[in-house]
């Protein structure tokens, strides 16, 4: 049986499994109904031209595991931020895992989508946020809306400050031949609050695995929100992550992406301003190889005046690997003195590897400043002379001017904890040892 049609079938299995009766049903139901008719995207999608998912979608997917897992925090405390304290929601196989988790309801809720979707006293934040800034048309936004059920939930109300960053980690245990999992996370940010979260993905064995994600993000008056993507998983690993961002006047978003591993990465990213004077940040660095493929698919749609939104993403490429930036700018007409910077660079080490970059903007409005950039290029052999006529071996050169190059991304982590842990990362990537493998 093809996945589509096991996801289909699967669908009436998982509607036992929850009330029918709830105003979710009439969400959900449109929903599958929207994949159903448009399916998995394909090449011949423009968005989807330079990655296909026909060899992933061969895989034999288990949709609901068989047995709960079980792992023990020694097994996994290498990928938690365990230097510091910090709020953690975890899952394992798509499960959720209260001895490894820490959630709280003192002052503000970091806890469960399950929970959120069917008990009553979040009735009207549901009704108000679930599934509004998500896309409608988009068919695996739409699948994972259908199955939405487990998630982490995030509400830090008017003016309260997270007095530490929030980690979600997914794992995936290799219990199943292959597994599918949908998280769904919805974080809401209160008028001048502030939060910090990181978002992992990590599978522990080879077993194949397909995480389809998606995180709904709502940014109040001014509002900080800084969110920090891991993703340095294991090689039979995808993940296609959904984010939507929306932002309210004289807020502050920003998401940084770090994809170091897994075979299949596609990061949808979308930001929707709805206020002045609001900032939107978008980074990411890159590093692969083998036959790794990243791309980075963003939207920063400008309906308001007075806004900024900054892009800056950073790509190494090496042996087979394949890179993807198609980045787009929309100023609508009312969004007059738009400030908008998006940069894509990109160094390819070998002449298999490959980058397909499409910076886009798109302008109405005829008072802004907007400008984007792409460069695509090999490493400085100037550089690299001068460096090994100094005495620095030709490995550790190479290693310092890719460090050099990913750095601007690198200074705008605003944890020194996790700011240690993707320095040690990228050198380890670029083969030079630190101290810890991760």
């Amino acid at each position: 049986m093809e996945l589509k049609e096991k996801l289909l079938s699967s669908f009436m299995a998982f509607e036992e499994r929850v009330d029918v009766h709830s105003e979710l049903h009439d969400v959900r139901t449109a929903a599958i109904k929207n994949f159903e008719n448009k399916g998995f995207p394909t090449k011949k999608d423009e968005a989807w031209k330079y990655t296909s998912l026909n060899a992933i979608l061969k895989n034999d997917f288990t949709v609901f595991p068989k047995q709960e897992s079980a792992i023990e925090f020694n097994q996994v405390k290498k990928y938690f931020l365990h230097e510091i304290d910090t709020y953690k929601v975890v899952f394992i196989d798509g499960v959720f895992s209260s001895h490894l988790s820490s959630t709280t309801h003192d002052g503000i809720d970091v806890c469960l989508m399950s929970s959120a979707l069917t008990k009553p006293k979040y009735k009207m934040i549901i009704d108000t946020f679930f599934n509004k800034i998500a896309s409608k048309d988009e068919s695996l936004t739409s699948l994972n809306t259908a199955f939405a059920n487990e998630g982490a939930y995030i509400h830090i109300p008017k003016s309260k400050v997270a007095d530490k960053p929030i980690e979600i980690m997914y794992f995936s245990t290799g219990n199943e031949a292959a597994l599918l999992v949908q998280p769904r996370n919805l974080v809401i940010v209160g008028e001048n609050s502030h939060v910090q979260i990181i978002e992992r993905h990590q599978s522990l064995t080879e077993n194949p695995v397909l995480t389809n994600s998606v995180t709904e993000i709502f940014a109040q008056k001014r509002a900080i929100v800084d969110y920090y993507k891991i993703q340095n998983d294991a090689l039979e690993a995808n993940l296609i992550d959904n984010t939507f961002v929306s932002q309210q006047k004289e807020s502050h978003v920003s998401v940084h992406t770090f994809s170091f591993g897994g075979n299949l990465t596609r990061n949808n990213l979308n930001f929707y301003h709805f206020g002045e004077r609001l900032t939107s940040t978008l980074n990411g660095i890159t590093i692969i190889g083998e036959k790794q493929h990243v791309d980075h698919y963003t939207l920063v749609k400008h309906s308001t005046p007075n806004c900024e939104s900054f892009q800056d993403y950073k790509g190494i490429y090496s042996d087979r690997s394949t890179g993807v930036f198609n980045g787009k700018v929309y100023v609508e007409k009312d969004a007059q003195k738009t400030n908008a910077f998006q940069k894509s660079n990109n160094i390819l080490l070998s002449d298999k590897a490959t980058i397909n970059a499409k910076p886009q903007l798109e302008i109405f409005a005829d008072d802004v400043k907007c400008s984007h950039g792409c460069t695509v290029g090999q490493l400085d052999e100037t550089a690299m002379f001068y460096m090994q006529a100094r005495g620095i071996p030709k490995k550790e050169a190479k290693a310092l001017l890719m460090y050099a190059f990913s750095n601007a991304v690198i200074e705008n982590i605003k944890i020194p904890e996790l700011k240690k842990r993707i320095t040690t990362i990228i050198a380890n990537k670029l083969g030079v040892k630190l101290g810890f493998d991760l």
